[in-house]
């Protein structure tokens, strides 16, 4: 039984956390932290906000997390890998390699106008890092995983396709994580949906035209 369905069956004193697995406790927390922090700030996920939200004790974050560190390191790969996700499940090898970048694009817009809290929150972590030296692991981590969800987007549209690179694929891909970075920023702005199509667009139109083999 996953920790979605034991949270659903509740006694009167609340989920029966005892009887979780430490993946579970692991995966609640996460996920508590991130509805926390996307929705009042990165600020205001105090372990004690993200046990309070997740039904827990504050025993059970220190049964499954050594700090809060290590749980914003988990929330940044639980943001990045749901990124990568979205981005490549509507990729069509019919469509070639700009097609299947164009699908990415438009798959990263919908993710992000349907999630904007959590894309907000690793702006507000990064920025926070700049200043806090506490932070700079986890920002440094955050955009570590930023950068090999890149390189596995442009490896699996370049095999979709049979095409290749003309430039490592690591330099590549952090081109990528810093166009999208900005087209990012400029969304949680202006929420320009369309400006912000066109801008990734073009992004697919520099990386195809000049890179691809």
């Amino acid at each position: 039984m996953s920790w979605r369905a034991r949270t659903s069956t509740r006694s009167s004193g609340g989920p029966d956390v005892a009887r979780w697995t430490v993946g579970e406790r692991r995966e609640a927390l996460v996920e508590a932290a991130l509805r926390v922090m996307a929705r009042d700030g990165l600020a205001a996920g105090t372990t004690r906000a993200v046990v309070a939200e997740a039904g827990m004790s504050l025993a059970s974050f220190h049964y499954a997390f050594v700090s809060r560190d290590e749980l914003l390191a988990e929330l940044v790969r639980r943001v990045v890998g749901r990124e990568l996700t979205a981005a490549t499940a509507g990729m069509d090898p019919a469509a070639g390699l700009a097609g299947c970048l164009r699908a990415a694009a438009g798959g990263y817009l919908e993710h992000l106008g349907a999630d904007p809290g959590a894309e907000q929150l690793m702006l507000e972590l990064t920025l926070h890092a700049v200043r806090e030296p506490a932070l700079r692991a986890v920002a440094r981590e955050q955009y570590r995983a930023y950068t090999d969800a890149a390189a596995a987007l442009l490896e699996q549209a370049a095999e979709l396709t049979g095409s290749s690179w003309n430039r490592p694929v690591g330099e590549l891909a952090r081109l990528l994580v810093t166009l999208v970075d900005g087209a990012t920023t400029t969304w949680l702005v202006d929420h320009d949906t369309e400006a912000t199509r066109r801008t990734l667009e073009a992004a697919v139109e520099l990386l195809v035209g000049r890179y691809a083999a």
